[in-house]
Protein backbone atom coordinates (compact mmCIF):
# COMPACT_ATOMS: atom_id res chain seq x y z
CA UNK A 1 0.00 0.00 0.00
CA UNK A 2 1.69 3.52 -0.58
CA UNK A 3 0.01 6.96 -0.29
CA UNK A 4 0.60 9.84 -2.59
CA UNK A 5 3.72 11.84 -2.64
CA UNK A 6 3.31 14.55 -0.33
CA UNK A 7 6.70 16.90 0.58
CA UNK A 8 7.65 15.79 3.88
CA UNK A 9 8.02 18.72 7.20
CA UNK A 10 10.20 17.29 9.84
CA UNK A 11 8.40 17.29 13.06
CA UNK A 12 11.17 18.91 14.97
CA UNK A 13 12.38 22.67 14.17
CA UNK A 14 15.89 23.83 14.55
CA UNK A 15 15.66 27.44 16.80
CA UNK A 16 19.00 28.45 17.28
CA UNK A 17 19.59 30.56 20.30
CA UNK A 18 22.11 33.01 20.32
CA UNK A 19 22.79 34.36 23.82
CA UNK A 20 26.04 36.30 24.14
CA UNK A 21 26.73 38.33 27.38
CA UNK A 22 28.44 41.79 26.98
CA UNK A 23 29.73 42.89 30.11
CA UNK A 24 25.97 43.39 31.89
CA UNK A 25 23.99 42.18 28.69
CA UNK A 26 22.04 39.48 28.25
CA UNK A 27 20.37 39.09 24.53
CA UNK A 28 16.97 37.98 24.79
CA UNK A 29 15.43 34.90 23.00
CA UNK A 30 12.97 35.98 20.27
CA UNK A 31 9.54 35.26 21.28
CA UNK A 32 8.70 35.29 17.82
CA UNK A 33 10.14 32.36 17.07
CA UNK A 34 8.62 30.63 19.93
CA UNK A 35 5.18 31.23 18.34
CA UNK A 36 5.74 30.58 15.07
CA UNK A 37 6.66 26.72 16.53
CA UNK A 38 2.91 24.92 15.82
CA UNK A 39 1.53 22.79 18.57
CA UNK A 40 1.88 19.15 18.18
CA UNK A 41 -0.72 16.50 19.78
CA UNK A 42 0.09 12.64 20.21
CA UNK A 43 -1.23 10.41 17.92
CA UNK A 44 -1.92 7.14 19.29
CA UNK A 45 -2.75 4.06 16.94
CA UNK A 46 -4.17 0.82 18.25
CA UNK A 47 -4.14 -1.78 15.77
CA UNK A 48 -6.83 -4.86 16.50
CA UNK A 49 -7.27 -8.40 14.22
CA UNK A 50 -10.37 -9.91 13.49
CA UNK A 51 -10.23 -11.68 16.68
CA UNK A 52 -10.06 -8.39 18.53
CA UNK A 53 -6.68 -8.59 19.77
CA UNK A 54 -3.40 -6.70 18.83
CA UNK A 55 -1.77 -7.62 16.37
CA UNK A 56 2.18 -6.71 14.68
CA UNK A 57 0.61 -7.36 11.33
CA UNK A 58 -0.21 -3.68 9.61
CA UNK A 59 0.95 -0.78 7.81
CA UNK A 60 0.01 2.55 8.78
CA UNK A 61 -0.22 5.85 6.36
CA UNK A 62 -0.80 9.26 8.56
CA UNK A 63 -0.93 11.83 5.73
CA UNK A 64 -1.78 15.45 6.41
CA UNK A 65 -4.43 17.20 4.42
CA UNK A 66 -4.38 20.86 5.71
CA UNK A 67 -3.62 22.92 9.06
CA UNK A 68 0.22 23.15 9.89
CA UNK A 69 0.91 19.59 9.14
CA UNK A 70 -0.34 19.80 5.70
CA UNK A 71 2.62 18.70 4.67
CA UNK A 72 3.24 15.64 7.11
CA UNK A 73 3.55 12.28 6.21
CA UNK A 74 3.89 9.36 8.61
CA UNK A 75 4.61 5.64 9.10
CA UNK A 76 4.35 4.93 12.80
CA UNK A 77 4.87 1.48 13.78
CA UNK A 78 5.44 -0.62 17.15
CA UNK A 79 5.28 -4.12 16.81
CA UNK A 80 2.85 -4.44 20.38
CA UNK A 81 0.42 -3.37 17.98
CA UNK A 82 0.39 0.05 19.77
CA UNK A 83 1.71 3.15 18.02
CA UNK A 84 2.31 7.01 18.80
CA UNK A 85 3.16 9.83 16.26
CA UNK A 86 3.36 13.34 17.58
CA UNK A 87 2.61 15.45 14.67
CA UNK A 88 1.36 19.35 14.06
CA UNK A 89 -2.08 20.77 14.55
CA UNK A 90 -4.46 19.98 11.49
CA UNK A 91 -6.49 17.39 9.25
CA UNK A 92 -5.13 14.14 8.30
CA UNK A 93 -6.13 11.69 6.09
CA UNK A 94 -5.04 8.16 7.75
CA UNK A 95 -5.04 5.00 6.19
CA UNK A 96 -4.00 1.29 7.61
CA UNK A 97 -4.09 -2.52 6.05
CA UNK A 98 -3.76 -5.44 8.39
CA UNK A 99 -2.64 -8.80 7.44
CA UNK A 100 -3.64 -12.04 9.21
CA UNK A 101 -0.89 -14.26 9.59
CA UNK A 102 0.30 -15.45 5.86
CA UNK A 103 -2.18 -13.27 4.37
CA UNK A 104 -4.28 -16.32 3.65
CA UNK A 105 -7.14 -14.63 4.61
CA UNK A 106 -6.85 -11.68 2.48
CA UNK A 107 -6.61 -7.88 3.85
CA UNK A 108 -8.38 -5.65 5.91
CA UNK A 109 -8.08 -2.12 4.95
CA UNK A 110 -9.18 0.95 7.17
CA UNK A 111 -9.75 4.40 5.76
CA UNK A 112 -10.49 7.28 7.89
CA UNK A 113 -10.70 10.17 5.76
CA UNK A 114 -11.19 12.63 7.78
CA UNK A 115 -9.03 12.95 11.61
CA UNK A 116 -9.11 16.18 13.10
CA UNK A 117 -5.70 16.62 15.55
CA UNK A 118 -6.28 19.41 17.70
CA UNK A 119 -5.76 17.31 21.04
CA UNK A 120 -3.98 14.43 22.32
CA UNK A 121 -6.57 11.11 20.23
CA UNK A 122 -6.28 7.78 19.97
CA UNK A 123 -7.48 6.10 16.82
CA UNK A 124 -8.30 2.04 17.18
CA UNK A 125 -7.74 0.55 13.87
CA UNK A 126 -10.58 -2.67 14.02
CA UNK A 127 -10.46 -5.67 11.44
CA UNK A 128 -13.27 -6.41 12.94
CA UNK A 129 -15.41 -3.41 11.74
CA UNK A 130 -14.54 -4.13 8.15
CA UNK A 131 -17.08 -5.90 5.03
CA UNK A 132 -15.85 -7.98 2.47
CA UNK A 133 -15.23 -6.37 -1.17
CA UNK A 134 -17.34 -9.05 -3.17
CA UNK A 135 -17.38 -8.51 -6.79
CA UNK A 136 -17.53 -11.34 -8.89
CA UNK A 137 -17.55 -12.00 -12.92
CA UNK A 138 -20.26 -13.71 -14.48
CA UNK A 139 -18.15 -16.63 -15.78
CA UNK A 140 -17.37 -18.19 -12.43
CA UNK A 141 -14.50 -20.02 -14.01
CA UNK A 142 -12.92 -16.86 -14.16
CA UNK A 143 -9.69 -16.61 -12.44
CA UNK A 144 -8.79 -13.35 -10.10
CA UNK A 145 -5.74 -11.66 -11.18
CA UNK A 146 -5.32 -8.48 -8.81
CA UNK A 147 -7.38 -5.72 -7.75
CA UNK A 148 -6.98 -2.27 -6.56
CA UNK A 149 -8.73 0.45 -4.81
CA UNK A 150 -8.03 4.22 -4.68
CA UNK A 151 -9.26 6.77 -2.61
CA UNK A 152 -8.94 10.68 -3.11
CA UNK A 153 -9.71 12.75 -0.59
CA UNK A 154 -10.08 16.74 -1.23
CA UNK A 155 -10.14 19.41 1.53
CA UNK A 156 -10.18 23.63 0.85
CA UNK A 157 -7.99 22.92 -2.68
CA UNK A 158 -6.14 20.04 -1.01
CA UNK A 159 -6.00 16.63 -2.36
CA UNK A 160 -4.82 13.57 -1.30
CA UNK A 161 -4.65 9.73 -1.69
CA UNK A 162 -3.82 7.03 -0.88
CA UNK A 163 -4.48 3.32 -2.15
CA UNK A 164 -4.23 -0.74 -1.86
CA UNK A 165 -3.03 -3.09 -4.44
CA UNK A 166 -3.95 -6.36 -3.92
CA UNK A 167 -3.15 -10.17 -5.70
CA UNK A 168 -6.35 -11.71 -3.19
CA UNK A 169 -9.67 -11.36 -3.92
CA UNK A 170 -10.00 -11.69 -0.29
CA UNK A 171 -10.33 -7.72 0.55
CA UNK A 172 -12.34 -6.12 3.20
CA UNK A 173 -12.92 -2.17 3.65
CA UNK A 174 -14.02 -0.25 6.15
CA UNK A 175 -14.48 3.39 7.03
CA UNK A 176 -13.51 5.11 10.13
CA UNK A 177 -14.59 8.24 11.71
CA UNK A 178 -16.40 11.33 11.11
CA UNK A 179 -18.15 12.34 7.38
CA UNK A 180 -15.67 14.71 5.83
CA UNK A 181 -17.16 17.22 3.38
CA UNK A 182 -20.07 16.08 0.91
CA UNK A 183 -18.41 14.96 -1.83
CA UNK A 184 -15.07 15.32 -1.26
CA UNK A 185 -14.17 11.78 -0.78
CA UNK A 186 -13.97 9.47 -4.16
CA UNK A 187 -13.35 5.78 -4.20
CA UNK A 188 -12.06 3.48 -6.89
CA UNK A 189 -12.24 -0.33 -7.25
CA UNK A 190 -10.51 -1.64 -10.29
CA UNK A 191 -10.50 -5.78 -10.34
CA UNK A 192 -8.95 -8.29 -13.36
CA UNK A 193 -10.11 -11.60 -13.87
CA UNK A 194 -8.42 -14.43 -16.66
CA UNK A 195 -10.40 -16.64 -18.67
CA UNK A 196 -9.24 -18.45 -21.91
CA UNK A 197 -10.34 -16.26 -24.57
CA UNK A 198 -9.54 -12.88 -22.30
CA UNK A 199 -11.21 -11.91 -19.12
CA UNK A 200 -12.83 -9.13 -17.43
CA UNK A 201 -12.12 -5.39 -16.05
CA UNK A 202 -14.72 -4.68 -13.28
CA UNK A 203 -14.22 -1.39 -12.32
CA UNK A 204 -16.58 1.35 -9.80
CA UNK A 205 -16.36 4.58 -8.82
CA UNK A 206 -17.96 6.02 -5.66
CA UNK A 207 -18.47 9.69 -4.52
CA UNK A 208 -19.46 10.82 -0.79
CA UNK A 209 -18.79 12.03 2.37
CA UNK A 210 -17.34 8.63 3.53
CA UNK A 211 -15.22 6.03 2.27
CA UNK A 212 -16.63 2.69 1.66
CA UNK A 213 -17.70 -0.26 3.95
CA UNK A 214 -17.28 -3.49 1.97
CA UNK A 215 -18.74 -3.56 -1.73
CA UNK A 216 -20.89 -6.18 -3.29
CA UNK A 217 -21.25 -6.22 -7.08
CA UNK A 218 -22.13 -9.01 -9.38
CA UNK A 219 -22.65 -7.91 -12.81
CA UNK A 220 -24.85 -9.86 -15.25
CA UNK A 221 -23.39 -10.23 -18.69
CA UNK A 222 -25.86 -7.74 -20.12
CA UNK A 223 -24.29 -5.21 -17.77
CA UNK A 224 -21.03 -5.52 -19.60
CA UNK A 225 -19.37 -4.16 -22.75
CA UNK A 226 -17.26 -6.44 -25.06
CA UNK A 227 -13.91 -4.86 -25.73
CA UNK A 228 -12.28 -7.16 -28.44
CA UNK A 229 -8.38 -6.36 -28.98
CA UNK A 230 -7.27 -8.49 -32.06
CA UNK A 231 -3.49 -8.72 -33.31
CA UNK A 232 -2.56 -9.11 -36.84
CA UNK A 233 0.39 -10.87 -38.33
CA UNK A 234 2.24 -10.39 -41.56
CA UNK A 235 1.27 -13.27 -44.12
CA UNK A 236 3.23 -16.92 -43.44
CA UNK A 237 4.14 -15.62 -40.18
CA UNK A 238 3.16 -15.52 -36.35
CA UNK A 239 4.45 -14.69 -33.01
CA UNK A 240 3.68 -13.00 -30.19
CA UNK A 241 2.16 -9.63 -29.09
CA UNK A 242 1.64 -8.07 -25.73
CA UNK A 243 -1.30 -5.72 -24.47
CA UNK A 244 -2.49 -3.52 -21.39
CA UNK A 245 -5.83 -2.63 -20.74
CA UNK A 246 -6.93 0.21 -18.15
CA UNK A 247 -9.28 3.04 -17.41
CA UNK A 248 -8.62 5.94 -18.95
CA UNK A 249 -9.48 7.97 -15.40
CA UNK A 250 -7.13 7.10 -12.81
CA UNK A 251 -5.22 7.03 -10.44
CA UNK A 252 -5.53 3.28 -11.68
CA UNK A 253 -3.89 -0.14 -12.73
CA UNK A 254 -4.72 -2.33 -15.28
CA UNK A 255 -3.87 -5.33 -16.76
CA UNK A 256 -1.26 -7.01 -18.96
CA UNK A 257 -1.50 -9.84 -20.98
CA UNK A 258 0.55 -11.37 -24.32
CA UNK A 259 -1.24 -12.37 -26.82
CA UNK A 260 -0.22 -14.95 -29.78
CA UNK A 261 -0.87 -13.71 -33.36
CA UNK A 262 -2.62 -13.76 -35.07
CA UNK A 263 -5.21 -13.70 -32.34
CA UNK A 264 -8.14 -12.15 -30.51
CA UNK A 265 -8.67 -11.79 -27.02
CA UNK A 266 -11.75 -10.44 -25.89
CA UNK A 267 -12.67 -8.41 -22.37
CA UNK A 268 -15.84 -7.89 -20.75
CA UNK A 269 -15.51 -4.03 -18.90
CA UNK A 270 -18.20 -2.11 -16.99
CA UNK A 271 -19.45 0.97 -18.25
CA UNK A 272 -19.85 2.80 -15.81
CA UNK A 273 -16.19 3.10 -15.31
CA UNK A 274 -15.87 5.26 -17.85
CA UNK A 275 -13.50 5.11 -21.07
CA UNK A 276 -11.07 2.84 -21.76
CA UNK A 277 -7.49 2.81 -22.45
CA UNK A 278 -5.34 -0.02 -24.97
CA UNK A 279 -1.72 0.10 -25.96
CA UNK A 280 -0.88 -2.52 -27.88
CA UNK A 281 3.18 -3.95 -28.19
CA UNK A 282 4.59 -5.54 -31.41
CA UNK A 283 8.36 -6.94 -30.38
CA UNK A 284 10.98 -5.02 -32.57
CA UNK A 285 13.50 -6.05 -34.47
CA UNK A 286 17.14 -7.43 -32.02
CA UNK A 287 18.33 -4.67 -30.33
CA UNK A 288 15.19 -2.49 -31.69
CA UNK A 289 12.25 -1.05 -29.15
CA UNK A 290 8.98 -2.61 -29.63
CA UNK A 291 6.33 -1.09 -31.73
CA UNK A 292 3.50 0.10 -29.77
CA UNK A 293 0.37 1.57 -30.95
CA UNK A 294 -2.26 2.89 -28.15
CA UNK A 295 -6.19 3.74 -28.70
CA UNK A 296 -7.48 5.94 -25.49
CA UNK A 297 -10.53 6.52 -24.40
CA UNK A 298 -12.53 4.01 -26.08
CA UNK A 299 -16.13 4.66 -25.18
CA UNK A 300 -18.42 1.21 -24.36
CA UNK A 301 -21.73 0.67 -23.58
CA UNK A 302 -23.41 -2.10 -21.48
CA UNK A 303 -24.81 -5.13 -23.93
CA UNK A 304 -22.11 -3.26 -26.56
CA UNK A 305 -19.15 -4.67 -28.35
CA UNK A 306 -16.15 -2.76 -29.73
CA UNK A 307 -13.05 -4.08 -31.48
CA UNK A 308 -9.76 -2.85 -32.30
CA UNK A 309 -7.64 -4.47 -35.02
CA UNK A 310 -3.76 -3.71 -34.59
CA UNK A 311 -0.64 -3.61 -36.54
CA UNK A 312 -3.27 -4.53 -39.69
CA UNK A 313 -3.66 -3.47 -43.22
CA UNK A 314 -3.70 -1.40 -44.32
CA UNK A 315 -1.31 0.23 -43.48
CA UNK A 316 -0.95 4.38 -44.75
CA UNK A 317 -0.74 8.00 -43.45
CA UNK A 318 -3.13 9.46 -40.96
CA UNK A 319 -3.69 13.04 -39.93
CA UNK A 320 -6.52 12.03 -37.22
CA UNK A 321 -5.27 14.39 -33.81
CA UNK A 322 -2.82 16.26 -35.65
CA UNK A 323 -2.63 19.44 -38.21
CA UNK A 324 0.16 17.45 -40.13
CA UNK A 325 2.13 20.18 -41.65
CA UNK A 326 2.36 23.62 -39.54
CA UNK A 327 4.25 26.55 -40.90
CA UNK A 328 5.89 28.77 -37.81
CA UNK A 329 7.55 31.72 -38.92
CA UNK A 330 10.44 30.68 -41.83
CA UNK A 331 9.48 26.82 -40.30
CA UNK A 332 7.86 24.38 -41.90
CA UNK A 333 7.34 21.60 -39.49
CA UNK A 334 6.07 17.95 -40.86
CA UNK A 335 4.98 15.11 -39.09
CA UNK A 336 2.30 12.91 -40.84
CA UNK A 337 2.85 9.48 -39.95
CA UNK A 338 2.97 7.71 -42.61
CA UNK A 339 2.04 3.68 -41.44
CA UNK A 340 -0.79 3.91 -39.52
CA UNK A 341 -2.27 0.79 -39.18
CA UNK A 342 -5.81 0.13 -41.01
CA UNK A 343 -7.35 1.04 -37.67
CA UNK A 344 -5.43 4.22 -37.52
CA UNK A 345 -3.42 3.45 -34.65
CA UNK A 346 -0.19 5.52 -35.20
CA UNK A 347 3.32 3.06 -34.65
CA UNK A 348 5.77 4.19 -32.17
CA UNK A 349 8.89 2.85 -33.91
CA UNK A 350 7.73 0.91 -37.22
CA UNK A 351 10.01 -1.17 -38.77
CA UNK A 352 11.39 0.40 -42.43
CA UNK A 353 14.02 0.44 -44.65
CA UNK A 354 13.89 3.78 -45.72
CA UNK A 355 12.47 7.45 -45.27
CA UNK A 356 12.96 10.55 -46.83
CA UNK A 357 10.81 14.02 -46.92
CA UNK A 358 11.60 16.09 -49.63
CA UNK A 359 10.71 19.99 -50.04
CA UNK A 360 10.19 22.13 -53.33
CA UNK A 361 9.69 25.38 -53.52
CA UNK A 362 8.44 27.10 -56.59
CA UNK A 363 10.20 23.81 -58.01
CA UNK A 364 13.56 24.31 -56.50
CA UNK A 365 14.53 22.19 -54.12
CA UNK A 366 14.60 22.95 -50.36
CA UNK A 367 15.69 19.78 -49.05
CA UNK A 368 15.53 16.54 -48.31
CA UNK A 369 15.47 15.12 -44.55
CA UNK A 370 15.77 11.51 -43.82
CA UNK A 371 14.93 9.64 -40.62
CA UNK A 372 11.06 9.01 -39.12
CA UNK A 373 8.92 8.55 -41.57
CA UNK A 374 6.65 11.58 -42.33
CA UNK A 375 9.06 13.68 -40.14
CA UNK A 376 10.70 16.88 -40.70
CA UNK A 377 11.76 20.51 -40.16
CA UNK A 378 12.59 22.83 -43.28
CA UNK A 379 13.92 26.63 -43.08
CA UNK A 380 11.74 28.29 -46.07
CA UNK A 381 11.73 32.23 -47.26
CA UNK A 382 8.62 35.07 -45.86
CA UNK A 383 7.38 35.18 -49.10
CA UNK A 384 4.34 33.11 -50.91
CA UNK A 385 5.21 30.50 -53.09
CA UNK A 386 3.87 27.25 -54.03
CA UNK A 387 5.38 24.27 -52.04
CA UNK A 388 5.47 20.17 -52.90
CA UNK A 389 6.06 18.16 -50.45
CA UNK A 390 6.97 14.74 -50.93
CA UNK A 391 7.23 11.93 -47.84
CA UNK A 392 8.19 8.37 -48.69
CA UNK A 393 8.97 5.14 -46.81
CA UNK A 394 10.07 2.07 -47.89
CA UNK A 395 9.71 -1.16 -46.22
CA UNK A 396 10.99 -4.69 -46.27
CA UNK A 397 8.85 -8.02 -45.93
CA UNK A 398 5.67 -9.72 -47.42
CA UNK A 399 3.52 -8.58 -49.40
CA UNK A 400 0.48 -6.85 -47.89
CA UNK A 401 2.56 -5.18 -45.74
CA UNK A 402 2.66 -1.98 -47.13
CA UNK A 403 6.28 -2.26 -48.77
CA UNK A 404 6.56 1.26 -50.25
CA UNK A 405 3.71 4.35 -48.73
CA UNK A 406 4.33 7.46 -50.89
CA UNK A 407 2.23 11.09 -49.87
CA UNK A 408 2.58 13.96 -52.12
CA UNK A 409 1.22 17.70 -51.73
CA UNK A 410 1.16 20.93 -53.23
CA UNK A 411 -0.21 23.90 -51.38
CA UNK A 412 0.52 27.27 -51.47
CA UNK A 413 2.02 29.30 -48.36
CA UNK A 414 3.65 32.59 -47.62
CA UNK A 415 4.34 34.59 -44.36
CA UNK A 416 2.23 33.99 -41.10
CA UNK A 417 1.99 35.06 -37.75
CA UNK A 418 2.15 32.00 -35.99
CA UNK A 419 2.00 28.39 -36.21
CA UNK A 420 -0.41 28.14 -38.76
CA UNK A 421 -1.84 24.54 -40.26
CA UNK A 422 -0.69 23.88 -44.06
CA UNK A 423 -4.13 22.80 -46.22
CA UNK A 424 -2.48 18.69 -46.55
CA UNK A 425 -4.98 16.02 -46.68
CA UNK A 426 -4.69 12.04 -46.77
CA UNK A 427 -7.09 9.11 -48.43
CA UNK A 428 -7.87 6.45 -45.76
CA UNK A 429 -8.55 2.58 -47.06
CA UNK A 430 -10.25 0.72 -44.76
CA UNK A 431 -11.40 -2.44 -46.50
CA UNK A 432 -12.35 -5.90 -43.99
CA UNK A 433 -9.53 -8.05 -44.19
CA UNK A 434 -8.55 -11.09 -42.16
CA UNK A 435 -6.06 -11.20 -39.57
CA UNK A 436 -2.72 -11.49 -41.78
CA UNK A 437 -3.75 -8.30 -43.97
CA UNK A 438 -5.30 -10.55 -46.72
CA UNK A 439 -8.41 -11.09 -48.36
CA UNK A 440 -10.13 -13.60 -50.63
CA UNK A 441 -8.68 -14.21 -54.19
CA UNK A 442 -10.83 -14.02 -57.53
CA UNK A 443 -13.80 -12.04 -55.80
CA UNK A 444 -14.91 -8.25 -54.85
CA UNK A 445 -13.86 -6.71 -52.34
CA UNK A 446 -15.73 -3.27 -51.30
CA UNK A 447 -12.82 -0.70 -49.67
CA UNK A 448 -14.35 2.30 -48.29
CA UNK A 449 -12.15 5.49 -48.82
CA UNK A 450 -12.27 8.17 -46.56
CA UNK A 451 -10.67 11.68 -46.64
CA UNK A 452 -9.02 13.04 -43.83
CA UNK A 453 -7.37 16.70 -42.90
CA UNK A 454 -8.20 19.87 -45.21
CA UNK A 455 -10.02 17.92 -47.85
CA UNK A 456 -12.62 16.59 -45.35
CA UNK A 457 -16.17 17.81 -44.67
CA UNK A 458 -17.10 18.10 -48.53
CA UNK A 459 -13.80 19.95 -49.65
CA UNK A 460 -13.10 17.74 -52.08
CA UNK A 461 -13.25 18.79 -55.64
CA UNK A 462 -12.10 15.79 -57.35
CA UNK A 463 -10.98 12.34 -56.38
CA UNK A 464 -9.66 9.56 -58.40
CA UNK A 465 -8.51 6.31 -57.12
CA UNK A 466 -6.63 3.59 -58.88
CA UNK A 467 -5.69 -0.25 -58.53
CA UNK A 468 -2.49 -1.97 -59.40
CA UNK A 469 -1.68 -5.72 -59.39
CA UNK A 470 1.92 -5.42 -60.64
CA UNK A 471 3.60 -3.65 -57.92
CA UNK A 472 2.36 0.08 -59.50
CA UNK A 473 3.88 -0.81 -62.33
CA UNK A 474 0.24 -0.05 -63.97
CA UNK A 475 -2.59 0.88 -62.90
CA UNK A 476 -6.69 0.77 -63.58
CA UNK A 477 -8.83 3.26 -62.28
CA UNK A 478 -11.68 1.96 -60.05
CA UNK A 479 -15.10 4.84 -59.87
CA UNK A 480 -15.55 5.85 -55.88
CA UNK A 481 -18.85 5.32 -55.42
CA UNK A 482 -20.91 5.91 -51.89
CA UNK A 483 -17.82 6.46 -50.44
CA UNK A 484 -16.12 3.14 -51.34
CA UNK A 485 -14.10 1.49 -54.27
CA UNK A 486 -14.92 -2.10 -55.59
CA UNK A 487 -11.84 -4.24 -56.44
CA UNK A 488 -12.00 -7.68 -58.35
CA UNK A 489 -9.33 -9.53 -56.57
CA UNK A 490 -7.02 -11.10 -58.47
CA UNK A 491 -5.35 -14.59 -57.99
CA UNK A 492 -4.31 -16.07 -54.58
CA UNK A 493 -0.56 -14.55 -53.71
CA UNK A 494 -1.04 -11.22 -55.15
CA UNK A 495 -0.29 -7.76 -53.70
CA UNK A 496 -2.79 -5.18 -54.55
CA UNK A 497 -1.46 -1.64 -54.40
CA UNK A 498 -3.33 1.52 -53.93
CA UNK A 499 -3.48 5.23 -55.46
CA UNK A 500 -5.35 8.25 -54.64
CA UNK A 501 -5.04 11.58 -56.14
CA UNK A 502 -7.20 13.93 -55.09
CA UNK A 503 -8.06 18.15 -55.34
CA UNK A 504 -9.41 19.91 -52.72
CA UNK A 505 -12.16 23.09 -52.96
CA UNK A 506 -8.67 25.16 -52.68
CA UNK A 507 -6.45 23.70 -55.39
CA UNK A 508 -4.51 22.13 -52.76
CA UNK A 509 -3.31 18.41 -54.05
CA UNK A 510 -2.48 14.87 -52.73
CA UNK A 511 -0.97 11.96 -54.73
CA UNK A 512 -0.83 9.24 -52.40
CA UNK A 513 0.09 5.55 -53.05
CA UNK A 514 0.62 2.44 -51.11
CA UNK A 515 2.35 -0.47 -52.95
CA UNK A 516 0.97 -4.32 -51.65
CA UNK A 517 -1.60 -2.45 -49.33
CA UNK A 518 -3.01 -5.89 -49.02
CA UNK A 519 -2.43 -9.58 -50.53
CA UNK A 520 -5.19 -12.06 -51.65
CA UNK A 521 -4.92 -15.37 -50.46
Amino acid sequence: MSTSSVPRRSILRNLALAVALVGSTTAVCNAAAFAATPKTYTLTIKHLDRAGHLTGSYATNVTGISGAGADEVAHPYDASGTTTVRLPQGRYLLDSSLSTGDGADGTDWIVQPRLDLDRDTTVTIDARTTAPVDVQPPDHLAGFQHGAMFVRVTQGGAVRETNLITSSSKLRVAHLGPDAEPGSVKQRFDSYWTTDKGGYALGYTFTGPRALTGLTRHPAPKDLAALQIRGAARPGTAGKASFDLQPTVGPTVGVARTLATPGTATYFVTPGRGTWDITYAVPGAPGKAPNRYSAAGIAVRAGGKITHTFDNAVFGPLLTGRPGVVRDGNSLNVDVPLLADGGGHVPSSPMYASASTTLHRNGVLVGTKTGTPGKAKFTVPQGRATYRLTSTVNRTGAPGAATRVTASWTFTSGAVTGPTSMPVSVVRFSPALSATGTAAANSTLRVPVTVLGAASHGRVRSLVVSVSVNGGASWTQVPVENGAVTIRNPQAGTGVSLRAKLTDTGGNTLTQTIVDAYRTR
